[in-house]
């Protein structure tokens, strides 16, 4: 069987991935606030803030966790302009609180769990675009210019740590840009790590009085963080994924 050749007035326009990618942008750009821009999140400028040298990390103990506590919660929805709707198909959620139950002893443990900023991030493997991406400190970041929203960063994540953006967005901040139909997750504050602050969560909870989340430079080890992980057992969530995260926890 023969196939038919479109005529002149059938052919389709060639678009570039370029192209494609630039028109997303501009859509994009269409939802944030006036004096908002998705340039905080650029691939050119989030990387080049970054120090090559250190490794950015979070140690939670469980063990000083609150049941009752959500001020980690609290606090990054405050910093990043999110809050949840009360709708579980559909709410974003950069962290959130859990809880673990032992079946053999009954005991129950509360932790927060965000992105687990991934040495292997498996959602950098599966993005098309190259939006998702691992800046040199290990901080693990989107790139809302080039998110196109197909979710496969969503689905290649283990710990169900990303968001998509359903509906439009309010409250905006412009360290943190979002964008409807984009995907979105923990940055570990980036831009207050950058000015050489420690991340919203963590000094949310320092002032609540649990001091349950340690931040800072596992490359370092003279830092809190690389001292404590050296004097008490942690642990990764799904260690058997060999994922390495920059998130570790503990119960001492």
């Amino acid at each position: 069987m023969k196939t038919a050749t479109p005529g002149p007035a059938e052919q389709l326009p060639t678009v570039s991935r370029r192209d494609f990618l630039r028109s997303g942008a501009k859509l994009a750009s269409l939802v944030l606030a006036p004096g908002v821009t998705l340039m905080a999140f650029g691939g050119s400028e989030a990387r080049g803030a970054a120090d090559a040298g250190k490794r950015w990390g979070l140690l939670i103990d469980a063990g000083k966790c609150a049941p009752d506590c959500s001020a980690c919660v609290t606090a990054c929805e405050n910093e990043n302009g999110w809050k949840g709707s009360g709708n579980p198909e559909t709410d974003v959620q950069w962290i959130r609180k859990v809880t673990l139950k032992n079946k053999a002893t009954g005991r129950e443990s509360s932790m927060p769990v965000m992105c687990q900023h991934c040495e292997e991030p498996p959602c950098v493997d599966v993005c098309p675009t190259g939006a998702s991406f691992k800046r040199a400190d290990g901080i693990v970041l989107v790139d809302k210019h080039i998110c196109i929203g197909c979710r496969y960063c969503m689905m290649a994540c283990p710990f169900k740590a990303r968001s998509f953006v359903h509906e439009r967005v309010t409250n905006q901040k412009s360290h943190a840009p979002r964008g409807v139909g984009t995907v979105e997750s923990c940055t570990l504050c980036v831009h207050r790590v950058d000015e050489g602050r420690i991340p919203a969560c963590v000094e949310a909870c320092t002032a609540a009085g649990h001091g349950a989340m340690v931040f800072g430079d596992l490359l370092d080890p003279d830092s809190e963080i690389s001292k404590r992980l050296a004097q008490y057992p942690s642990t990764a969530l799904r260690p058997d994924l060999d994922l390495n995260p920059g998130v570790r926890y503990t119960e001492v």
